[in-house]
């Protein structure tokens, strides 16, 4: 492998590679000092005018994933220095770093990992003909016999394979589907958060950055979104470098390899990642230079922007209005022949998939609770509500369980209009819808967390069902208006991802000749902080924010999509409640159910010394967010197997109570029907959500499970209040309040209750806040880029009067 590498990137290719590094970052490091101005410019600005959007009504999770780790377990891996199959145990960590180790014992004993892998730019594959496919594309008309070995033989029929297009690819095997199926879950989730981007908490380096990487490319003929924006800045980077050197490399490269294809193939793909190691190391080591300068003037800068910050927006907007004269007409022109049409096709098309997604978190948090009032009728203690509350904790960061979530809004297509508008690929969207769905499942299971923790410490354990649907009840009526505040906001920002960039590109050779003369309006003192080639785009942005806007307003009339009005505003609803939003995360396993676990943990076996050190770590150690299941029938590769890697005490404690409580169960229904009747703690026929294992399915007899099925009806409804809902299955049946509004099963939509009805029981109270005329214009002040994009009209904080008077439509 060594000679291969050494033998193309001899000392003139890694020169080459140097100088073109070299070249990029000089450009970006100009651009980036440029925005980093403008954008500290903008933060001021921001922070003295002080201009927000609509409040959130759910709480906020400040640390969501504090002392648990994802996943873990053990699978094959290919080695490609000795091109042999190992099992290694890897360990997903709450960084979504992945870390592969040689056995268990290895990370049990705290070694160093033997490879871990940023995910960032990845694609998870489970067929091998996929990942052949892009092997071929990656070095496109080379001319060479075919072997008869294939390209990689895998150990088992369930690959699991990262591929990267500049770096190395890792090759995995499961020995199960559902193992496989589980482990696509986790890695999709972790290439997901991986690729989310940059903090939005710094307000001055990630807008300068994503400005400066977006105007280099365009100064390179790219403006349409872009795949690789992923990752943290040095990766960015290099994937911005390899973009134009890989193929000046593939072109001097390829006709000098040797061998079959396959071979070929491998070699270049050896090569590639040595180059992207050489790369990165620059960029990094650049890039640190670039910040540390710019950092170094911050308060000298905010210190001038602070004494001039009226003079500097006085004449920033003297110069956009002399932009808008001469960009304005050329822009309408445009809008009405090549972006109006589409609108609306557009935007029916992104709310479809996103908002049948947002409609199953809603489901499957829903589901959940459901489970766990069901199975607290029978044993309604703090111990029983806390080991369930201990599954539902983290249930947004669970990859199975949100998979069928993230599903819906994979179906998201732009077939015909990605070349039009230079879009890419729709993932870009995918993957940012995906990670607001689980910001809201997350916030709504916080949200959960606190009033039931403080309900539960006020009224104990009595009527616990009643006490789940009361607070259920609230934290679903501050989802729905949390859900559609963010769908509005991330339809808005996707419309700006696909039209601007067009626009620019459009209007950019027309209006480059007239812009150069305006920068003499500018004073010198405040050409830092105001830039001619910003102001034209903000012109741009705002000629189609107008229609962009009117667009989704009159989509929130709708009522397929159950989104609010803009005139809707709540406000205060619940004023105690962000008071909650200051305590840490309940830890509902040490406050109630230490006892519990203290028993669980008497019974394990402790062969020696050793295992008892490892018992203790393993006490200490973080609590896993997904548990490995055994699955029957399954043959183990040599040495470890994947169901080795996760043993009991990988797992949390929620498998193993699981299984207790499914033998407790067992017994309790055989006495029940000698002595008197019993209902079932466990739900029927439907897969255990609570669990982070795909279940075998249950043997029990059809009679047993409609004697339980009527038992478990009767109970509910004696609760008062309640009701249970059957499935037209008759299978399934689901705890619902009565003035619950209802789903529409076949589309997954929700129907917004009638307007102005008053539910009885309803727990909170407010007034319809009338409907405010609202500007079209973006308010955000410090918007100077489609990148940043404006917030929706500011509206009147005022309280409403029950959720029915919203009007989700």
């Amino acid at each position: 492998m060594g000679d291969v590498i050494s033998s193309h990137l001899d000392e003139s290719k890694r020169e080459l590679i140097s100088a073109r590094t070299g070249n990029v970052m000089g450009e970006f490091g100009c651009l980036y000092e440029q925005q980093y101005a403008v954008a500290l410019f903008n933060k001021v600005r921001y922070d003295v005018e002080g201009v927000g959007g609509p409040q959130p009504q759910l709480l906020h999770r400040k640390i969501p994933l504090e002392n648990k780790s994802i996943f873990s377990g053990s699978l094959s891996q290919y080695l490609e220095e000795n091109k042999k199959w190992r099992n290694h145990f890897v360990f997903i960590p709450d960084s979504y770093n992945i870390d592969y180790y040689d056995n268990k014992a290895s990370h049990d004993r705290r070694h160093h990992p033997k490879g871990t892998i940023n995910c960032a730019g990845y694609k998870v594959l489970t067929s091998m003909e996929q990942y052949l496919d892009l092997i071929s594309n990656s070095l496109p008309g080379v001319k060479a016999k075919v072997g008869s070995s294939p390209f990689l033989k895998c150990a088992t029929q369930f690959p699991l394979i990262l591929w990267h297009p500049y770096t190395r690819h890792y090759c995995f095997c499961a020995l199960t589907e559902k193992e496989q199926q589980k482990w696509h879950a986790v890695l999709q989730d972790c290439v997901r958060h991986a690729n989310n981007g940059l903090s939005e908490e710094n307000k001055v380096q990630t807008p300068a950055f994503t400005d400066a990487v977006r105007i280099y490319r365009q100064t390179q003929g790219h403006y349409g979104t872009w795949e690789m924006m992923c990752g943290v800045p040095s990766q960015i980077l290099s994937n911005l470098v390899m973009e134009g050197l890989l193929p000046e490399l593939r072109e001097l490269i390829s006709s000098r390899l040797k061998g079959k294809l396959h071979e070929r193939q491998r070699n270049w793909m050896l090569i590639s990642d040595a180059v992207y190691s050489l790369v990165q190391r620059q960029c990094k080591d650049q890039y640190e230079a670039v910040l540390q300068k710019c950092e170094a003037a911050h308060s000298s800068l905010e210190a001038s922007i602070r004494t001039d910050m009226d003079q500097i927006i006085t004449s920033k907007e003297h110069v956009t209005n002399k932009i808008r004269e001469v960009v304005l007409p050329k822009a309408e022109k445009l809008l009405k022949v090549s972006i109006k049409p589409y609108i609306s096709s557009i935007l029916e098309a992104l709310m479809e998939p996103t908002s049948r997604g947002f409609f199953e978190v809603r489901d499957v948090f829903s589901r959940e609770l459901l489970d766990m009032s069901k199975n607290t009728l029978n044993e309604g203690t703090k111990e029983t509500v806390a080991q369930h509350m201990e599954k539902i904790f983290m249930l947004a960061f669970h990859p199975v369980k949100m998979q069928g979530c993230y599903e819906k809004v994979e179906k998201l297509s732009l077939e015909g209009l990605q070349q039009r508008f230079d879009v890419s690929s729709p993932s870009v969207f995918v993957q940012r819808a995906q990670i607001l769905m689980r910001e809201q499942m997350d916030n709504v299971v916080y949200t959960f967390e606190q009033i039931f923790h403080q309900s539960l410490e006020s009224q104990g354990t009595e009527d616990l069902c009643k006490t789940i649907q009361r607070c259920q009840d609230r934290v679903i009526k501050k989802f729905d208006y949390d859900s559609s505040t963010v769908r509005k906001r991330f339809f808005r920002e996707a419309l700006l991802q696909i039209f601007i960039p067009y626009m620019l590109k459009q209007l950019s050779p027309p209006c480059a000749s007239e812009l150069p003369r305006f920068q003499e309006l500018i004073f010198e003192d405040f050409s830092r902080f105001i830039l001619v080639e910003n102001i034209f785009e903000e012109v741009v942005l705002h000629s189609v924010m107008k229609d962009i806007m009117l667009a989704v307003k009159e989509a929130a009339v709708q009522r397929k999509h159950n989104l609010y009005r803009d005139s809707i505003c709540l406000s205060n609803s619940d004023p105690n409640l962000h008071l909650l939003g200051e305590n840490p995360s309940v830890n509902w396993a040490a406050k109630y159910a230490r006892a519990q676990e203290e028993n669980d943990g008497a019974g394990e076996d402790v062969e020696d010394d050793s295992d008892a050190k490892c018992g203790e770590s393993q006490k200490r150690r973080t609590k896993q967010v997904v548990s490995m299941i055994q699955v029957e029938d399954s043959v183990a590769l040599p040495s470890e197997s994947c169901l080795e890697g996760s043993s009991v005490e990988d797992m949390p404690e929620e498998d193993k109570d699981e299984e207790d409580e499914d033998e407790e169960n067992v017994d309790e229904m055989a006495s029940s029907e000698q002595n008197e009747p019993a209902v079932s703690t466990v739900s029927e026929n439907t897969p255990d959500l609570t669990s982070g294992a795909v279940l075998k399915e249950e043997d029990g007899k059809p009679e047993e499970h409609q004697k339980e099925g009527i038992l478990l009806k009767n109970e509910l409804a004696a609760e008062g209040g309640l009701a249970v809902k059957e499935e037209d299955e008759g299978t399934d049946s689901q705890l619902v309040e009565e003035e619950q509004p209802s789903f529409n099963r076949e589309s997954g939509e929700a129907l917004p209750p009638p307007a102005k009805e008053i539910p009885p029981g309803t727990t909170e109270t407010a007034s319809v806040s009338p409907p405010k005329v609202t500007s079209d214009s973006p308010p955000c002040p410090h918007d100077d880029s489609y990148n940043q994009f404006p917030t929706s009209e500011v509206e009147n904080e005022e309280e409403v009067s029950s959720p029915t008077d919203l009007q989700p439509t």
